[in-house]
């Protein structure tokens, strides 16, 4: 009996969670270790299937850089990485669209179909959902000017999102399931940082949340620490001065522009986690780190 009392606390400390993100969009970026151990896929698509059962919308933005990875090694191709980006040339951008959109976005629907709910899939070139230009790379130590200029290759930057694409899926409760790849003004393919994507999507769906699987349990303090809390001035000083760098810096990034921009709250929580989205958002205490507009 003890224990059916203790799972009825565990359903009432969620329900006022319930309460405040009925009806409200959730954009969750999956990535990582998440996307790869078969145990950790199963959960996060139940997960997506509980959300939108109790009344939230989710909205999954979805990464794949260890398949693309490992299709690259096996082709012989080198994986090269400025600032968290993956330098793309135009052979290595037909195997990320491959590997995307044809591989691994079909996986993450089915699973969620599967599972449950019905789930559809897109790429940012879907209806135009994606807008992208050419990023300008570029690369730096701290303290050292100016930086060193770096061609990314077929690297974009989101220009625009389309939300009425994603609106029409909703209103017809269909998930939508996007993929990374965003199409240019003259028709051309950018492979787009999913976590960049996310924060984008996000903003122009006025999401309450945004939402960053990570490998790591969330930004950590110089003592690597987890920061539960954190304002979005604190994380421009740690982007700044230290202590983010590599593949956190485009994460914090994405977070502060789409607070910024009227995203209530962003998190980045560790994906390694069973049920890591659900935690986050349904628990008092959380798992990763909670970032913020200045109060």
């Amino acid at each position: 009996m003890e224990r059916l009392i203790e799972k009825a606390n565990i359903l009432l400390e969620a329900l006022p969670y319930i309460r405040r993100f009925y009806g409200k969009r959730i954009v969750i970026k999956y990535g990582g270790s998440a996307m790869v151990d078969e145990d950790l896929k199963r959960c996060f698509a139940l997960d997506i299937v509980m959300m939108k059962y109790i009344g939230l919308s989710p909205i999954v933005i979805h990464g794949g850089g260890p398949q693309i990875g490992k299709i690259l090694d096996r082709m012989g191709k080198e994986s090269r990485f400025v600032n968290g980006m993956r330098v793309t040339d135009r052979e290595t951008m037909d195997i990320v669209e491959m590997v995307l959109v044809g591989k691994v976005n079909k996986e993450i629907v089915g699973l969620i179909n599967h599972n449950g709910a019905a789930a559809v899939g897109l790429s940012g070139k879907d209806g135009k959902l994606i807008v992208a230009a050419k990023m300008e790379g570029s690369k730096w130590a701290r303290g050292v000017k100016p930086p060193e200029i770096i061609d990314l290759g077929m690297v974009g930057e989101v220009i625009a999102v389309n939300p009425a694409v994603i609106e029409a899926l909703e209103a017809r409760n269909f998930i939508p399931v996007i993929a990374p790849v965003g199409i240019g003004k003259g028709g051309e393919t950018y492979n787009i940082n999913a976590d960049l994507v996310a924060g984008k999507v996000a903003t122009a769906l006025k999401a309450e949340k945004l939402i960053l699987l990570t490998d790591t349990e969330g930004v950590l303090d110089r003592k690597k620490k987890l920061i539960s809390t954190i304002d979005i001035e604190e994380a421009k000083h740690f982007i700044q001065k230290g202590p983010v760098s590599g593949g956190m810096l485009p994460k914090i990034e994405c977070c502060i522009e789409a607070i910024q921009e009227g995203v209530s709250k962003a998190h980045i929580i560790d994906g390694r986690l069973k049920h890591a989205v659900l935690l986050e958002i349904f628990t008092d205490q959380g798992i990763g780190t909670e970032i913020y507009g200045v109060r």
